[in-house]
């Protein structure tokens, strides 16, 4: 197993940002018994989690904070974790364009370096809080190249209420130092999830999770009940007891690489 950081000039975002990478292997044991002759074999490709941090995070999250590595390595999933600087997985104009690093330049740039496969059936876009909003949003602007979305703890298909001056009436305030949204982001996220279905196109199948005492319960089950109204495939579950926290994650993340992702758990 590799767990692997690489430092990459992003065109997208106009400078040089941080990208981890897991890279599982074969047991040792295997080639210790004869079972295998290489504990990473040539001419295979891995299936990939494309896994987005929450706010204030970085890179390192997943790996300081969950099980995740062990998780990859017993499944034989590929993940990627990119640093997504607050932006909330926007395209800014003038300015960074995270939705377009995540989705085309760095999956571009990753699978001209490592085995990874570019087919749809194995790939799968994942985030947690805004990076769970993201990877919505990446989901549903490219359903072409993701089979699964796994969000935790945060919605993205239900706008905001507004203020009387017309400003997203916000029910907590995270403080985080992030750039301001996009005007109108969740009925951005709605009108081109309804495109999508109106042209036909083939959407991922979004799974779901908050926890009972959630700071983001409302966005996600009101986000869930306008998917199901849709037509989307979406599996969801509010998991008794805990809220906006890395034991939720945690638990997710386990669950899904055991039950809910469809995966081969073998390099394809």
């Amino acid at each position: 197993m590799a767990v692997i950081d690489c430092n990459i000039f992003a065109a997208s975002l106009r400078l040089k940002t941080d990208v981890k990478v897991i890279l599982p292997f074969y047991p040792t044991d295997d080639v210790a018994n004869g079972k295998r002759e290489d504990i990473f074999p040539t001419g295979k490709k891995y299936q990939v989690l494309w896994l987005l941090h929450g706010g204030n995070g970085n890179d390192c999250d997943y790996v300081n904070y969950t099980n995740i590595v062990r998780y990859a390595n017993e499944h034989m999933l590929a993940v990627v974790m990119p640093c997504g600087y607050n932006m909330n997985t926007d395209d800014q104009n003038p300015g960074m364009k995270m939705c377009t690093y995540v989705a085309e330049e760095l999956p571009n740039f990753l699978r001209n370096v490592f085995p990874l496969s570019e087919k749809r059936e194995d790939n799968f876009i994942g985030g947690l809080s805004m990076g769970s909003n993201g990877a919505q949003k990446v989901a549903i602007r490219y359903p072409e190249n993701y089979s699964a979305v796994l969000a935790m703890s945060a919605g993205s298909f239900f706008p905001i209420p507004k203020k009387p001056d017309g400003k997203p009436m916000r029910t907590f305030n995270t403080g985080m130092p992030m750039p301001p949204h996009k005007p109108n982001e969740m009925e951005e996220n709605c009108e081109i999830l309804l495109k999508d279905i109106e042209e036909g196109k083939q959407l991922p199948k979004f799974f779901m999770i908050w926890g009972e005492k959630d700071i983001a319960r409302l966005g996600q089950t009101n986000s869930v009940k306008f998917l199901e109204e849709h037509g989307v495939d979406v599996w969801s579950e509010e998991v008794p007891g805990l809220g906006h926290e890395w034991d939720l994650w945690d638990r997710t993340l386990k669950k899904a690489f055991e039950e809910l992702l469809p995966l081969k758990h073998d390099l394809v």
